[in-house]
């Protein structure tokens, strides 16, 4: 009996030898993992302050104010007037549920330009003449 008690804690022994040696080295290989893991979130955050340094080097105001410039003619754009914009209460909105029985789209029937839209039409014609 003490042969078959001795058998079996060596047996066990060997089993519990054998599960840490593998609990071990795939602790070993996630800490790796994870090394490489944070090398890479690294590389990516110095990247990204990159691209960041970059956009802000782009858009400048000086910067874009002189691609304005020389591409004012080319490109058709307006110079920005107060005119130009309109108030809430100009805003086209969609009508309410009732009113959209029995219409196909109600909401370009009733559509009708802002006179900030007439501003900014009548402005471009003066531009283009």
């Amino acid at each position: 009996m003490k042969t078959i008690s001795y058998l079996f804690a060596a047996l066990v022994v060997l089993g519990l030898a054998f599960w840490a040696y593998h609990v071990n080295y795939a602790t070993k290989d996630r800490l790796a993992e994870l090394r490489r893991l944070d090398n890479q979130i690294a590389d990516l955050q110095e990247g990204l302050s990159v691209l960041r340094a970059e956009w802000a080097y782009l858009n400048r105001p000086e910067r874009l104010r002189e691609l304005v410039n020389l591409n004012f003619a080319t490109l058709g754009l307006l110079p920005l007037a107060p005119e130009q914009f309109g108030t809430v209460a100009q805003v086209a909105y969609p009508p309410a549920d009732a009113e959209l029985e029995g219409r196909e789209n109600p909401a370009l029937s009733e559509m009708e330009l802002s006179p900030a839209i007439d501003v900014m039409s009548r402005r471009s014609q003066e531009v283009a003449q």
